[in-house]
């Protein structure tokens, strides 16, 4: 049985605090009827950049780890997966449902964190 989401709506917050309304086509996409929640399209660019690059190499880290039977290295990378994925907005809060601010806030938070444990090379 698939798991379905509803998405409520109460409008993105602007930077200026008003609201505007985010459509359903911005906050999902849909794959083989299977809705994955978009990036937050309020993050700057390098921002949004920066955190795709470190989910691309978490997922590279959980893949290597995994063939090596490394379960705490396993663990270890879905936990930057997850970081990333929460920074992107692709998890946790709803990213239409807070401030502009408070998002950039996270996404920025998420990047100090994953940049700690998995500097850039």
């Amino acid at each position: 049985m698939a798991i379905v989401r509803r998405a409520v709506c109460s409008g993105d917050m602007a930077d200026d605090g008003e609201t505007t309304d985010a459509s359903e086509e911005e906050r999902w996409l849909v794959i083989d009827g299977r809705r994955w929640r978009r990036t937050d399209p309020a993050l700057e660019d390098d921002v949004a950049a920066r955190l795709r690059s470190h989910l691309g190499r978490a997922r590279a880290a959980v893949r290597t780890a995994g063939r090596a039977h490394d379960d705490a290295a396993v663990a270890a990378a879905r936990r930057r997966v997850d970081r990333a994925k929460h920074g992107l907005g692709e998890r946790g809060p709803r990213w239409w449902e807070d401030e502009v601010a408070g998002r950039r806030a996270r996404a920025e938070e998420a990047l100090r964190e994953l940049d700690r444990l998995a500097p850039p090379s």
